[in-house]
């Protein structure tokens, strides 16, 4: 019995029904084949399309719906949303949850991370290569356990324990161990945006070595800070001396500029006093230069009338007779004393010196 003559037993009083019913499946199928042919993508998924008779395959990364056609595409959809990868514990737990990672340094020593965490995701537009190489769903996540223990125990196992110690250095190698994780896991869609690196762990006798290390850090910067407000102190004390300084070339400045005023001043002064008696003593020598040479040349005149008159008294003296002339030389030489005392060799000398 066919489903139609069943609705038509059940139903006596609609004998019409079967004019709807069919309809009726046909939108049914129609919406049944409709929901089917959209998938939707929420935000922090990506999708896979693939086109079952080509082969061809086409990321999605965009949310809301993605529309295939039934039987000729296949939709896969996997978490693009940033993933925890943690290494803690004895024991492993699920694909993001492993136990603890124990590095060997480069001098031998052994250290260890209580909990160590990498942050991941899958790679949008490359969903393709997640779908390809580790299936469909969560797939994609089995990529990090075999990689990431491996490399992280490389680049940390270059440091020797003191190096390790330093958090500058373990942040360098977890950075360096994020690039290379990148390299090798981007080939399958897969890359890690954050490393959280704790600060590692050793024996009790060199945690109790980190410790006072750290203490005497600690005391470093003690130090430091201590050296640097001394600087600062230094600096304001050495402002306050300039100041102090300034302020006294300023006051002696203004002395010293009063100073030269005042001795110009007085260079004024002196040089107008010095004017007048150069003045004065200038006129005054020029009235005895001229008052001297009045008297010169009445000396000369007088001079020259008395040698007149002596040259007269001699041209006189000339033509007087022998007598007055040896009269006049008796008078000249009335108070000579003439003391002669003979000496000669000889009875008959023919010549007499006279000394005074």
């Amino acid at each position: 019995m066919s489903v139609i003559d069943t609705l038509r037993q059940r139903l006596p009083e609609l004998p019409d029904a079967t004019g709807w019913i069919a309809p009726a499946l046909a939108g049914l199928s129609l919406l049944g084949i409709s929901l089917m042919s959209f998938t939707t993508i929420d935000p922090g998924e990506v999708a896979v399309r693939i086109n079952n008779v080509t082969g061809n395959q086409e990321s999605i990364t965009q949310p809301g719906l993605a529309l295939r056609v039934p039987i000729l595409h296949s939709i896969h959809v996997i978490s693009a949303a940033p993933q925890t990868f943690t290494m803690r514990g004895d024991e492993n737990g699920d694909a993001l949850t492993v136990n603890r990672l124990t590095v060997r340094a480069s001098d031998g020593s052994n250290f260890h991370f209580d909990e160590f965490s990498l942050v991941f995701q899958a790679k949008g537009d490359e969903a393709v290569l997640a779908v390809a190489d580790s299936g469909i769903g969560d797939g994609y996540l089995q990529w990090m356990r075999p990689y990431a223990r491996a490399i992280l125990r490389d680049e940390f196992g270059r440091l020797s324990t003191i190096a390790v110690s330093d958090p500058s250095r373990y942040g360098e190698a977890g950075e360096s161990s994020r690039q290379r994780l990148n390299e090798l896991l981007g080939k399958h869609g897969v890359f890690v945006t954050q490393v959280v690196t704790p600060r590692p762990k050793f024996n009790d006798a060199y945690e109790a070595a980190i410790e006072q290390r750290n203490a005497l850090g600690n005391e470093l910067e003690v130090i430091r800070s201590n050296l640097e407000m001394a600087e600062t102190e230094r600096a304001r004390t050495l402002s306050e001396v300039d100041q102090q300084q300034n302020k006294i070339i300023q006051e002696r400045r203004a002395e010293l500029e009063t100073a030269l005023s005042q001795a110009t001043a007085r260079q004024a002064q002196v040089k107008r006093q010095t004017d007048t008696y150069r003045i004065e003593k200038v006129a005054q020598g020029q009235a005895n230069l001229s008052a001297a040479q009045a008297r010169a040349t009445e000396l000369a005149g007088a001079l020259d009338a008395k040698f007149r008159a002596k040259k007269a008294e001699i041209d006189a003296f000339r033509t007087q007779p022998v007598e007055r002339v040896m009269e006049r030389l008796g008078e000249a030489l009335a108070d000579v004393t003439v003391s002669i005392q003979p000496f000669a060799s000889d009875a008959t000398p023919t010549r007499i010196r006279l000394e005074q």
